[in-house]
């Protein structure tokens, strides 16, 4: 079995949560992954929702992306996810041409077939069908990335560099899915929690998540390095602000348990409920704690931390980015080291 090297890389995730308007939970996000270049952290993501603010605060990733990129240097930024079957497949590779020049080729590009579904009929597609429009639509980007043409002759321009469409990813809660991304070369996307299986609610999300990264690796072609992105949701914070913090976040927790773990909760403390839904909040030592017992943080080539479901301010989470850069990720042995190298170049 192909191994994965020791030591993932650092991410930084968001939803754009906070309890803003939109000018300013963009400005938050700019600020914060500046934040997280400024303390080694590898890369950045943002995740895509349509139409409802308190799901998430980004319906155009890519534009955030390239505003976000003229304001950092080094930080590797990346969609996490991109709903492909609500996307126009030509359009949406043209806008990944565009702003990844524009990141001077830092840029990650995470898709997913998922999403809500009430959304899907203002795009003109459905739920039902989203995994067959996925693969189609997929097929279509790579195809461009690649510097392929389409049936029709046309190409993208701006032309993609190598090694752009070796930056896809694909979020999957199921084996075969990532069987899939494995056999396309693709890289992994695991969700910071997921419902258990049927008859297994006790389960610990390593445990559900193993055998995923099981069927990517046994599915991946000989000589393609792994490349497996573990999302967790961590808000790391001093002691004296704790309490505090606690306090905010069970009532929103509540909210939304039973839907992320799939059975019902009511009945928890609120300890067992941070640990039902994979929620680490807590001192660095104790995230540590939590997240030194979770066996995919080990065979991962990148981690990245999001303080949802926690209503953390911008405060709240320019701290955690700084203490989990400076405290957790090196007790954990996650590397806090820069960017990567690159070595692309256009393809001809």
């Amino acid at each position: 079995m192909t191994l994965v090297p020791p030591g993932p890389g650092l991410g930084f995730f968001t939803r754009l949560l906070e309890d803003v308007p939109a000018d300013q939970r963009y400005r938050f996000a700019v600020e914060q992954i500046q934040q997280a270049e400024a303390h080694g952290f590898d890369s950045a993501w943002v995740a895509q929702h349509h139409f409802s603010a308190a799901e998430g605060g980004l319906p155009s990733p890519l534009v955030f992306l390239a505003h976000a990129a003229a304001r950092t240097s080094r930080i590797r930024l990346g969609t996490a996810i991109i709903t492909l079957p609500m996307e126009n497949a030509v359009r949406l590779a043209e806008d990944i041409a565009v702003t990844d020049v524009l990141a001077e080729h830092r840029l990650e590009i995470g898709l997913g077939s998922g999403g809500n579904p009430h959304s899907f009929p203002a795009f003109g597609t459905s739920f039902d069908d989203r995994r067959e429009v996925f693969a189609a639509h997929l097929s279509t980007v790579r195809t461009l990335l690649s510097g392929g043409s389409l049936p029709t002759g046309h190409q993208l321009y701006p032309r993609p560099f190598d090694g752009l469409a070796a930056r896809l990813w694909q979020a999957t809660f199921s084996a075969a899915g990532a069987a899939a991304a494995g056999a396309a070369g693709d890289g992994l996307m695991l969700s910071r929690t997921q419902p258990r299986p049927e008859g297994r609610t006790s389960a610990a999300l390593d445990e559900v998540q193993l055998p995923i990264i099981d069927a990517y690796l046994e599915n991946l072609p000989a000589g393609v390095e792994p490349r497996i992105l573990a999302s967790r949701t961590a808000l790391v914070a001093d002691a004296d602000t704790l309490p505090e913090l606690r306090a905010l976040t069970e009532p929103v927790l509540r909210a939304e348990a039973d839907r992320l773990v799939g059975y019902e909760t009511k009945d928890l403390a609120l300890d067992e409920l941070l640990v039902a839904t994979d929620t680490c909040l807590g001192t660095p030592e104790q995230v540590v704690e939590r997240l030194a017992a979770d066996r995919v943080l080990g065979r991962v080539s990148d981690v990245s931390f999001q303080v949802h479901s926690v209503p953390a301010t911008n405060s709240h989470t320019l701290r955690s980015i700084e203490l989990l850069a400076t405290e957790v990720a090196p007790a954990l042995g996650i590397a806090v080291s820069g960017a990567r190298p690159t070595t692309q170049k256009q393809v001809h």
